[in-house]
């Protein structure tokens, strides 16, 4: 729990709406699709007018709540967020965004506080993971719990890729992210690379295989021209759709990975330059664990 880049690469706030009530359907709508795109910045605005007019919509709380996650308020989202499930003390979404909370209060927190939030972090993880078993989601945030909190407060690799194994059984293509990752952090490399080889030999233009081929270059500092060529390659298909998913921003970051490691700085500044016109709100710490 103490490294950065995993525990909030679990963040993963581009869930669609279900069930919302209070603010008109319209307007709510227009304000999910904001957060769903990822515009953190403007969707803030319109729930925050929503939550002036209409306080304590648990719906409203959680997503204000996730993106005060994301811009690092780990007080401010924690309130917003317990109020949420204590409004609906059954919904997943909440309890997992609400672990999201106490991991990153342990991050931020005196040594000594540091294993408290860490619990209540995999208690509500696991609570989320007991309420939709069959939520990828949920799993996702426990591997990467266990994949970076100290085995004193229960991590453990080994339990990530368990967490993975179940990924995999719930949805194919992100078991295979997840395998990648699991590898990635056990610098098993090759392993790494070799997920996603079976579906480039029947798709050589499937974007998410290529991203991730890209993604374990970047991480790896292995086979970089081939990641750098699959990440070239991305830019000229259409990204897939649905959250959670990689953009041509994302290709942009680690693109500038991968040519900061080939020693070609301008190149890199150039991607990185991209990736900020293209998405301001793009947090590459936050978007780490999948992206």
């Amino acid at each position: 729990m103490l490294s950065r880049i995993l525990l909030t690469g679990a963040f993963w706030l581009g869930v669609a709406a279900r069930g919302a009530a209070g603010p008109p359907a319209s307007d709510f709508e227009k304000a999910v699709g904001l957060y769903d795109a990822r515009k953190y910045s403007a969707a803030e605005r319109v729930f925050e007018q929503f939550d002036a007019r209409q306080p304590g919509n648990p719906e409203v709380e959680f997503r204000l709540g996730s993106i005060a996650l994301w811009f690092d308020d780990e007080t401010r989202g924690r309130e917003y967020l317990e109020r949420a499930v204590r409004a609906k003390p059954n919904d997943a979404r909440y309890e997992d965004a609400l672990g999201n909370a106490y991991g990153l209060m342990a991050q931020k927190a005196p040594f000594f506080s540091k294993f408290g939030w860490a619990k209540k972090c995999l208690a509500a993880y696991s609570h989320a993971a007991e309420i939709e078993p069959d939520n990828p989601d949920c799993h996702w945030s426990l591997l990467s719990f266990y994949m970076q909190a100290p085995r004193i407060v229960g991590g453990g690799l080994d339990k990530a890729r368990a967490e993975a194994a179940v990924i995999r059984r719930l949805n194919d293509t992100e078991g295979r992210i997840a395998w990648v990752t699991v590898d990635l952090a056990q610098k098993k490399f090759d392993e790494a690379f070799q997920v996603f080889d079976d579906v480039l030999r029947v798709s050589p233009d499937d974007f998410l295989a290529l991203y991730q081929v890209g993604r374990c270059a970047a991480v790896s500092g292995a086979q970089l021209a081939r990641g750098r060529a699959a990440l070239e390659r991305c830019l000229g298909l259409p990204p897939p759709a649905g959250p959670d998913r990689p953009t041509y921003s994302n290709v942009h970051y680690r693109l500038g990975n991968i040519l900061e490691k080939m020693g070609e700085p301008a190149a890199a500044q150039a991607e990185y330059a991209a990736f900020r016109a293209a998405d301001p709100d793009l947090r590459p710490d936050k978007d780490a664990l999948k992206n």
